[in-house]
């Protein structure tokens, strides 16, 4: 009997996860996973944050370069209107999403009702997708405080026409204006999260890009892929494990290093995964981590209450003690995210925030240079069934 493979199909085992796949070309984001490196358009992300505004690397990453001071001006001009750009639509759903939706479900729903009232909506092309991409950038930050600000009964403060993305979303989420200290700390996480190559969101998007469907939808992949807790979700996970350690500690500071210790051994010995530990790509510190565990200090400090931050410190040095694993970039985020007020069910449509700058770049990528994303894959089912009738089965 001949064989009876199909020529045209792999012959290789596929990889699990399509681990070291390269998937797409990109000019957007780079990682050196061996050396701990992240770049965005060849720009090293230790050059960027705590230097460069968000704003400036929203436009680096949709646009392909850093502003000039006019084009800055321009941009920031672009998200300011989008902020306050009529949304009837979402102004219907958002009673009962809010109601009903727990927040990466909401922001799920609420960023594909923003499509019908968009005013690009029935145009796919460059030019209204570059619009559409600053619209969303401008407008998901503030969907997290209408959500926010509907599900608690409180009033959402109107933005600030010459304040930044972080300024504007942390006075309407903690609903009072915000320490200048602050604001540069979100200013320099939104940085510091914007993008990452190729994870699980930014492919989600891609491959609903590539097919030809609208920004809005694309990106609402990547939001649903967000959510799921391998992907997003890890920051929060950490909150709870800082949350229960406070509640063993209280205000025994002396007895932080024993209990941390204690906790995180016994959490390790019943085969717990502690979220917030290890990367898929970094085999060293991953360089976001760097930066966090610095933010994490200092808002500790400037909050007066840096048990968060010690309690994290201990934890890292006991994971790696037992484990030689290092925090990601969820881990810091916690306890930094914590100080600056925001809820922890909150801390992944943070992410979002900041993240919607690479989704709609990669998006507008995909779409200039398109080719169908379709994979083969390896069939493992029974071969060469016999088909019976229904009264025979």
């Amino acid at each position: 009997m001949g064989d009876t493979h199909d020529a045209t199909r792999p012959t290789a085992r596929p990889a699990k996860g399509l681990a070291d796949v390269v998937a797409a070309s990109t000019a957007i984001s780079d990682i050196d996973g061996h050396a701990g490196r992240l770049s965005y358009r060849g720009y090293d992300i230790h050059d960027l944050a705590g230097r460069t505004s968000f704003e400036e690397v929203a436009y680096l990453l949709q646009r392909g370069g850093l502003p000039t001071r006019e084009q800055l001006a321009g941009y920031t001009a672009e998200l300011a209107a989008a902020r306050q750009a009529p949304t009837p639509t979402v102004d219907a759903v958002l009673p009962a999403v809010a109601a009903r939706c727990a927040p990466m479900e909401a922001l799920r729903t609420l960023v594909s009702t923003l499509s019908a009232d968009d005013p690009d909506a029935a145009d796919s092309g460059p030019e209204a997708n570059n619009r559409k991409a600053v619209r969303l950038v401008a407008q998901l930050p503030v969907l997290v405080a209408r959500y926010q600000a509907a599900r608690s009964g409180g009033t959402l403060p109107a933005a600030d026409p010459a304040a930044g993305t972080a300024a504007v979303f942390l006075a309407q989420i903690t609903g009072r204006p915000a320490d200048p200290v602050a604001v540069a700390a979100l200013d320099e996480c939104l940085v510091l999260h914007a993008d990452h190559t190729m994870n699980a969101s930014t492919f989600a998007a891609r491959v609903c890009a590539a097919t030809l469907s609208d920004l809005h939808s694309a990106v609402t992949a990547a939001i649903a892929t967000l959510k799921g807790p391998l992907h997003g979700g890890a920051n929060e996970a950490v909150m709870r494990v800082l949350r229960s350690l406070r509640g063993l500690i209280g205000d025994d500071l002396d007895a932080l290093p024993e209990t941390v210790d204690a906790s995180v051994r016994q959490r390790l010995d019943r085969g717990e995964k502690l979220m917030g530990f290890g990367h898929r790509v970094y085999r060293g510190e991953d360089p976001r981590a760097t930066h966090l565990r610095q933010m994490s200090r200092r808002l500790g400090e400037l909050s007066g209450d840096p048990t968060y931050h010690l309690m994290s410190d201990r934890m890292e040095r006991t994971v790696y003690d037992v484990k030689a694993l290092r925090p990601n970039v969820d881990f810091y985020a916690a306890s930094a995210y914590h100080a600056l007020g925001i809820p922890t069910d909150l801390f992944t449509p943070v992410f979002a925030v900041s993240r919607m700058a690479g989704w709609t770049a990669h998006v507008l990528e995909q779409q200039l240079d398109n080719r169908l994303i379709r994979p083969d894959s390896e069939y493992v089912g029974p071969e060469k069934q016999s088909w019976v009738s229904i009264e025979e089965r």
